[in-house]
């Protein structure tokens, strides 16, 4: 009974009649790895019987078609015994999940501490690393929107004297900068800031203690 090949899905076969050689890839990143190509010499004896045919026919026709019957036969026991060969030679550079069974290559997909592949268990600094980068992104777009959607309110300098959301007394909704509570009139500005450097001072002050600037 003859041996059984062991083979794998992740390979593509460049043979051809001269010669044999495979490609293998990894299942995760999709690396490949090809083979050195190994001739087949009855493959040429074949193409120069093809070729003869092709000129004179009669005996050299019948001679091309026994030897494609043989060349076939000859073909497939060749090609089965590159491709072992072709297995042993790239095995090293792969190694099997046992977690997810995928063929993944040692070299960036083999997480080597973990005993899996960096799909099952990814790599924890470059996950760390790669989340810190996206979370800074994210950091920079949210203060991209808000600092368009305050645009208009940055250009009114009364920004700095002390907005508030609601009225001190009441509670009350204030959708704006405004002086006066609408629902209760309490004074909302009762409290003075500095135009330029935001510091609190009094209410009739007309020069800030802190930086100089005249109040208006």
């Amino acid at each position: 009974m003859s041996e059984k090949i062991e083979f794998t899905s992740n390979y593509s076969d460049h043979s051809t009649d001269r010669g044999f050689q495979f490609e293998f890839n990894c299942d995760r990143c999709g690396t490949g790895y090809r083979t050195r190509f190994q001739p087949f010499a009855a493959g040429t004896i074949s193409s120069a019987l093809g070729a003869a045919s092709s000129l004179f026919g009669g005996v050299f026709s019948s001679a091309a078609n026994v030897g494609e019957q043989v060349r076939s036969a000859s073909w497939q026991k060749a090609r089965d015994e590159a491709f072992i060969k072709a297995v042993e030679e790239c095995k090293p550079d792969f190694i099997q999940c046992p977690r997810c069974s995928s063929w993944v290559c040692r070299k960036s997909c083999w997480n080597m501490q973990r005993g899996l592949c960096k799909k099952c268990a990814p790599d924890l600094g470059v996950e760390m690393a790669a989340a810190q980068s996206s979370r800074t992104v994210e950091e920079i777009w949210e203060h991209s929107k808000v600092a368009e959607s305050d645009r208009e309110m940055l250009k009114d300098e009364s920004w700095r004297a002390g907005v508030r959301a609601t009225c001190p007394k009441c509670n009350a909704p204030l959708a704006e900068n405004v002086k006066f509570c609408p629902e209760c009139g309490t004074a909302i500005r009762a409290e003075k800031f500095c135009t330029k450097c935001g510091a609190k001072i009094k209410p009739d002050t007309k020069f800030c203690p802190d930086c100089g600037t005249k109040q208006e």
